[in-house]
């Protein structure tokens, strides 16, 4: 059974669909969820064995983007997604990859998350408002930064930190 997709997703997804990215999208929660409500999704994950059922509902990119060139080099897309991921060398390509007046919807463990489990790396961790800062100068739809007891026995408590923000329309790429 394939994990829910996140809430925080599903709650700010633009209605209209278009061109969506789900970066890091492992065995596709999220890029599932947004086939089905109509956007044209590519993923892209190194894991091949955790894409391979997506392939026939989305483009996926097999990609090691941690130590490799980022593969999708002058595309741009209405929607990009990152859930539960965190590479800071991809900050501003990440950005690049929204287009202008498109939405990005970033959501991953934040610090804190060492005190209770994994991940405890403070590489894989948020600090305090980094989102906010990564988005600076975007116009910020929603933000949190906090820690979630866990909605049933299925959801693990967690430190988490999440920003939807959208790109101006007469934002310069960022530097790649």
């Amino acid at each position: 059974m394939t994990p829910a997709p996140s809430a925080w997703l599903q709650r700010f997804a633009p209605e209209a669909p278009g061109l969506a990215l789900d970066v890091a999208c492992g065995s596709g929660r999220n890029l599932r969820w947004l086939a089905e409500a109509g956007w044209q999704v590519t993923g892209v994950d190194r894991d091949t064995a955790a894409t391979a059922p997506l392939r026939s509902i989305a483009e996926i990119v097999d990609a090691d983007i941690e130590n490799g060139p980022w593969p999708l080099q002058d595309r741009a897309f209405d929607l990009v997604v990152v859930c539960n991921y965190l590479w800071r060398p991809l900050f501003d390509t990440v950005k690049s990859a929204v287009k202008p007046s498109g939405w990005l919807v970033w959501e991953t463990f934040a610090d804190g998350q060492q005190t209770i489990g994994r991940p405890s790396r403070a590489d894989f961790l948020l600090q305090r408002g980094e989102l906010l800062r990564v988005c600076e100068g975007w116009r910020i739809v929603a933000y949190e930064d906090l820690f979630e007891h866990g909605a049933d026995v299925k959801t693990s408590p967690r430190f988490v930190q999440r920003v939807v923000a959208i790109r101006p329309t007469d934002s310069p790429p960022a530097a790649a």
